[in-house]
């Protein structure tokens, strides 16, 4: 009987959360179809092209908000199971609220984990190919900046001409080892300069240590710099906000080479935010499960769903806001960032188990 009953608790209760997760991803294709509409507009594409978008871009978001989607589906299932009686039955058949709540959070709690472990890298899979396609059709120059196994690499349209610069990788604010290939709008080389490093702090670039290499019938012919200045579109601030978006990489990659890929270049300190904002993802389903067995498990009675939505809403947005502050405090050091980014997890702990210890009672 009780393996009937368990299973009744989880089927009921992965259909909702399934149910959710379903409706709020069409709803995002809806609402984010009409920006990428928007950006392919001048372009000569199909509809297609903006729908396949909006639908490869949408599942990376949806992570990120599962905790309130696993919030409102644990709202739905027990609001549902306590008007038609089935709570009541249960409790006859020794489930406790408590008992309850602990198979709905442990099962959030996986659920978590495997968002992380399988989804995660099909949605930055997913990611990468949205930016791929993105740069393809973007005239944006900021689409022209990237990195991969060979470094950094960038690309700047220049009255005339063109730009494309390649370094090893950054260290601090200069770049290391870096390759500059001057163009025309052909494509013919005008000039190539490598320099040991460039400090991009500001847009008018520094190098050191220069070699100029200049065309003449077919040959370039060196010229050696001690210190050469270039002005760039870009600067170490607008390279470095480029990649605070860590969508392209999934939990296993950081979590596995996030030594590699802090050699290659890749920000420390947003590497730590990333991984452990990701980490925290399985705590939030265990605590909005929480939040919602304590919203919803204190009587037997019938209520109006109405209410709950209304109190569902407004508990998203101030755990949302809660986040959102505590995070920001760690971005401008006012706080360990690792603390910031776990202080919201520690402190709803603290007050859903006074919560639990109270629906535990009735």
């Amino acid at each position: 009987m009780n393996k009937i009953i368990l299973n009744y608790i989880l089927k009921n209760f992965l259909s909702k959360f399934l149910i959710v997760f379903i409706i709020i991803y069409f709803f995002g294709i809806i609402l984010n179809l009409f920006e990428e509409i928007e950006f392919f507009k001048n372009e000569n594409v199909s509809f297609v092209i903006p729908l396949i978008m909006t639908t490869i871009f949408i599942p990376s978001l949806l992570i990120k908000i599962s905790p309130f989607i696993i919030f409102i589906s644990s709202m739905l299932f027990i609001i549902n199971i306590r008007n038609n009686q089935d709570l009541l039955i249960l409790k006859v058949f020794g489930y406790s609220n408590l008992k309850i709540f602990f198979i709905l959070a442990f099962t959030s709690f996986l659920i978590g984990w495997s968002l992380l472990f399988v989804f995660n890298p099909i949605t930055s899979i997913m990611a990468k190919q949205y930016e791929r396609t993105k740069a393809t059709y973007s005239k944006d120059i900021d689409h022209l900046v990237t990195f991969n196994k060979n470094g950094l690499w960038i690309k700047e349209n220049l009255n005339g001409s063109q730009r494309v610069i390649t370094a090893k990788k950054p260290e601090g604010k200069k770049l290391i080892d870096i390759t500059i290939f001057n163009l025309d709008n052909n494509s013919n080389l005008l000039s190539k300069i490598t320099a040991k490093e460039a400090n991009i702090e500001k847009k008018e670039w520094e190098l050191s240590e220069v070699m100029v290499f200049k065309p003449d019938n077919d040959i370039l012919l060196p010229e050696k710099i001690d210190v050469l200045k270039i002005q760039s579109i870009y600067n170490y601030e607008k390279i470095n906000n480029l990649f605070k978006n860590f969508d392209t990489m999934s939990f296993i990659d950081i979590l596995l080479n996030k030594k590699e890929l802090s050699e290659k270049g890749y920000n420390n300190f947003f590497l730590n935010q990333s991984l452990h904002t990701m980490l925290t993802l399985p705590f939030f389903c265990f605590i909005m499960t929480a939040i919602a067995s304590i919203f919803t498990l204190n009587t037997l009675k019938k209520s109006d769903n109405l209410k709950y939505t209304f109190l569902g809403l407004i508990t998203c947005v101030v755990v949302f806001y809660f986040k959102d502050l505590s995070l920001a405090l760690g971005q401008t050091s006012r706080m360990p960032l690792i603390l910031s980014i776990w202080t919201p997890v520690l402190t709803l702990s603290f007050f859903i188990f006074i919560g639990l210890l109270q629906i535990n009672e009735k």
